[in-house]
């Protein structure tokens, strides 16, 4: 697959190849339609046109994320529409999708650090690294059809175990179905004393672990799926 990398975009990382790997897993079902919250360069939508979906919908809240993006889908020829926008705006569009992956901002940050632009945006996401993850799991149930799956990739250092609940009070069975240890990048090493006062990592910790929680939209006997 070509790429094209642009300064600003978030590039595919640790988290997002994790991501792809899970998606793979997945088995896409017969002409399913994919949406790619949060997709940065477009790896993770490229890869679901390239597994067989029948139509797959990416957005970013970054307009160079998005013109990247396109750039990526048109490089490799595959049918990916592109759009700025999120989850919300997902929402507000009154479709739902077989399959919602999404790497979304999760790296807990100072109230200093939150002014939400500049490249930072991409990954701080307030002081406990949830301020995006708690919105998408009270929405999953409303972007996804019945039987629906959303897949969603994150650090243990924010809380895996709520985000398991609240999808879970929202209505989807959840469970963690991929994990993957890495050093600190950057960002985390710049962080790992903040952190550390926070009590989000341990003294001398050099490496964070990611997970994929995958969480299925049971249907209710007898309905039918939306399409």
């Amino acid at each position: 697959m070509t790429l094209l990398k642009t300064w600003g975009v978030y590039g595919p990382q640790g988290d997002s190849y994790l991501l792809r790997e899970s998606l793979e897993r997945a088995a896409l079902p017969q002409g399913a339609h994919v949406l790619d919250v949060c997709t940065g360069s477009g790896l993770i939508a490229l890869a679901a046109a390239r597994l067989g979906a029948h139509r797959v919908r990416a957005v970013d809240s970054c307009y160079r994320a998005v013109l990247t993006a396109r750039c990526n889908a048109w490089l490799n020829r595959l049918p990916v529409h592109v759009e700025h926008g999120d989850f919300r705006s997902c929402r507000a569009a009154h479709h739902r999708y077989h399959v919602v992956t999404a790497n979304p901002p999760y790296v807990p940050s100072p109230a200093a650090t939150n002014d939400g632009h500049g490249r930072a945006r991409a990954w701080d996401a307030g002081p406990d690294g949830r301020r995006y993850l708690d919105r998408l799991c009270a929405m999953a149930p409303q972007l996804l059809t019945a039987g629906g799956t959303i897949l969603i990739v994150h650090s243990t250092l924010c809380a895996p175990d709520r985000t398991l609940r609240l999808l879970g009070e929202a209505g989807l069975k959840a469970s963690i179905v991929a994990r993957r240890h890495q050093p600190f990048g950057p960002v985390l090493k710049a962080r790992a004393t903040w952190l550390t006062e926070q009590g989000l990592l341990e003294h001398g910790q050099t490496e964070e672990e990611l997970l994929v929680i995958r969480a299925d939209h049971i249907p209710d006997p007898g309905s039918e799926p939306l399409p």
